[in-house]
C-alpha cells in the first residue's frame, strides 16, 4: 500500500516540515553529489551510523565494503554526531524521495497540533530514538544507517494517535492490478508498524540487509510515547474549532 495523500486539512503553514524537507534535500544535492559516487559513498561513511564504528565493537582501520571497490573504513574514534546527522543522509534518489512523500502527508498535521519549535525538537528525538534502537539490535554492525525513515516513522505514530480516523487515499498494488482505496490512519499507519515488525525480528543481529527495520518501529514507538507531550492542546482546541467552521 503506498499513500497518495490524507483528507487532513491544515490551517497553518507547514514551515517546519518544509524546513525539515528542505535540508534533507540541500544535503542530498551539496553532501552527497546527488547520488553519484564516490561522493555519495564518502557521504555515508562520514555522516552515516556505523553502530559497531559508534559502539567501538569494530577494529579501528577495518574495511566495509560498499561495492564497486568503495570502502568505508572504520575510524580511531567514533563520531558522536552521527547519529544525528545520518538522518539528513540517503542511499538513492528513490530513498530520499519516498521519505520525504511521506514526511509531506503526514508531517504537516503533526506539525500543526505541535508548532514550528516543538515539533522539530519531536523530530530529532524520534531519529535518536530510532537510532538507539537499531544500535540494541546490532551493536556489532557495519552497515551504515542512514536515512530519515526512523525520524519519519515516529511522526506516523504521532499521526495515528493524534488523527487515528483521518482518511488516507492509497495505491494498492497487487501483482499487475493496481487500485485505489480510502482508509482510516490508524489501519494505514498500523499496517505499516505490523509489517516493519515482522520484517524487523529475523533481522536482529543481521550483518546484511538494506533496510534497517528496527529503526523504523524504535522511531514509531518512540512517537507514539512522546507525541502527547509534545502536542499542545490549545493548537488542537483551535484546530477543532477550525473544522467546525467549514462544514
Amino acid at each position: 500500500m503506498f499513500p497518495i495523500r490524507d483528507e487532513n486539512p491544515t490551517f497553518h503553514t507547514s514551515f517546519a516540515t518544509f524546513t525539515i524537507i528542505g535540508l534533507n534535500v540541500a544535503a542530498w544535492i551539496l553532501l552527497q553529489g546527488l547520488g553519484s559516487n564516490p561522493t555519495l559513498a564518502k557521504s555515508i561513511c562520514e555522516y552515516g551510523l556505523i553502530p559497531g564504528e559508534l559502539l567501538r565493537n569494530l577494529t579501528p582501520g577495518t574495511h566495509i565494503p560498499l561495492g564497486e571497490a568503495l570502502v568505508c573504513v572504520v575510524a580511531d574514534q567514533p563520531n558522536w554526531l552521527t547519529p544525528l546527522s545520518s538522518m539528513f543522509m540517503h542511499g538513492g534518489w528513490l530513498h530520499l524521495i519516498l521519505n520525504m512523500w511521506f514526511l509531506a502527508i503526514f508531517g504537516d498535521n503533526v506539525e500543526e497540533a505541535m508548532g514550528f519549535v516543538r515539533f522539530v525538537v519531536f523530530y530529532l528525538l524520534c531519529g535518536l530514538g530510532a537510532a538507539a534502537v537499531q544500535l540494541f539490535s546490532n551493536p556489532a554492525g557495519t552497515l551504515p544507517l542512514v536515512g530519515a525513515s526512523g525520524a519519519i516513522g515516529g511522526v506516523m505514530g504521532a499521526y495515528a494517535l493524534l488523527y487515528p480516523k483521518a482518511p488516507v487515499h492509497l495505491l494498492v498494488f497487487l501483482g499487475f492490478f493496481v487500485t485505489r482505496i480510502v482508509v482510516p490512519a490508524y489501519f494505514m499507519l498500523g499496517y505499516w508498524f505490523f509489517l516493519q515488525l515482522l520484517s524487523a525480528v529475523p533481522s536482529t543481529g543481521a550483518s546484511t540487509g538494506g533496510v534497517a527495520f528496527w529503526a523504523h518501529v524504535g522511531g514509531f514507538v518512540t512517537g507514539v510515547a512522546l507525541v502527547k507531550l509534545f502536542c499542545r492542546a490549545e493548537r488542537l482546541d483551535a484546530r477543532r474549532q477550525k473544522r467546525r467552521g467549514i462544514t
